[in-house]
């Protein structure tokens, strides 16, 4: 039978050991967590990398506080089933947008959102808010949406200028391409003043050319400068397969900047009118005439009280030239684009000053624009 003083010397010897071999296993732990497993077979040692470049740092600080300024856009189209009679939205397309200002107006191309029934805008914090539409400019491809996110600090984007860009400039495209979050690339400007076809078939003057790749989702995302400041709106490119090519355009801030704020304010952008319609510039080319042919002239329009005259006929019935426009405020007009070109530039109220021809003798007539009615 064992004394209770022995079960008391054997039980000091086992509490010594346990507590050793407790202190050799969080020595070992311990040795795990400070020191690193050594390399594996064939794994190479980690060369530091040392700082990052003075332009790369330049870059992530640039996209930090761009990308909040960034939305992402999805529109919709409503249907009603035939036989239930539900309704459901089926998803008509993506793309991004810019937030304009603090009230809530977001800004974007006008084809991510055509023929949409509704959209939504999610933000950088991934917050989602339905958005409703405040006006469209289709022939400068221009949208401005609203939301109302209650609660939520907007952070709009810092606005540049694009007429005086230089080609080589470095530029920033911050967009959704495919539907990835927030995405950045680089390039430079390729070219300036170069004219793109809207969606309206209208020309869009002063587009800025970039190799920054912009691929399907960049659309209606801002292009900025080494500043972070919008220089332009991403639109399209110039591609057999869809997919980025190396040439991408952009409508310039200043276009933007002018109709962005009549949008808001009117819904409508207010455009002056002639009130004439001219042939098209193919069909000009095709026969050697040089200048915009005046096709017809609408009643009461500034056009008719100006005495501008259209095509008509002859007692045989054959085709009679009027009025060809030759220059407009000593600009010359080669075909029915430049014409509009010069207009876009005007506002209702203004007076041009025209060189016209007809059978033969020019005249300068004086007209003063009206308000085009759409």
């Amino acid at each position: 039978m064992i004394s209770h003083d022995t079960k008391r010397s054997l039980r000091i010897p086992i509490i010594s050991a346990l507590i050793g071999a407790a202190l050799v296993v969080g020595v070992f732990l311990g040795m795990k967590r400070w020191y690193p497993s050594p390399l594996r077979q064939g794994q190479r040692a980690v060369t530091p990398r040392g700082e990052l470049s003075a332009e790369e740092k330049g870059t992530i600080d640039l996209f930090k506080v761009a990308v909040s300024s960034v939305v992402y856009i999805t529109s919709v189209a409503v249907e009603r089933d035939a036989f239930s009679m539900n309704v459901f939205e089926i998803p008509q397309g993506a793309g991004s947008g810019f937030i304009w200002d603090d009230r809530g107006y977001i800004v974007t191309n006008f084809h991510v959102i055509q023929n949409a029934s509704a959209a939504r805008i999610t933000l950088s914090d991934h917050s989602s808010w339905e958005a409703k539409l405040v006006g469209v400019e289709p022939d400068k491809d221009i949208a401005v949406l609203k939301i109302e996110p209650a609660g939520t600090s907007l952070t709009p984007i810092a606005i540049g200028s694009s007429k005086d860009l230089r080609v080589g400039q470095r530029v920033y495209a911050i967009g959704n391409p495919f539907g990835f979050d927030h995405t950045l690339t680089t390039g430079v400007i390729s070219g300036l003043g170069r004219e793109i076809k809207s969606v309206t078939d209208r020309p869009i003057q002063g587009v800025i050319q970039t190799d920054a790749a912009i691929n399907p989702g960049n659309s209606g995302g801002p292009l900025l400068d080494s500043a972070g400041r919008l220089i332009g709106m991403n639109t399209a490119i110039v591609s057999p397969s869809g997919s980025y090519a190396g040439i991408g355009f952009a409508v310039p801030v200043d276009t933007i900047n002018r109709i962005v704020p009549q949008l808001i304010r009117n819904g409508v952008v207010k455009k002056p009118g002639l009130g004439i319609q001219v042939l098209e510039s193919d069909l000009l080319r095709g026969n050697g005439i040089i200048g915009a042919i005046v096709a017809n002239v609408l009643r009461n329009s500034p056009a008719e009280k100006a005495g501008l005259t259209p095509l008509g006929r002859d007692s045989r019935g054959r085709i009679q030239l009027g009025d060809v426009i030759l220059a407009v405020d000593d600009k010359p007009i080669t075909d029915g684009d430049d014409l509009l070109n010069i207009l876009d530039e005007k506002q209702p109220g203004d007076k041009l000053k025209m060189a016209v021809l007809n059978n033969g003798r020019e005249r300068t007539v004086t007209v003063t624009l009206g308000l085009l009615q759409e």
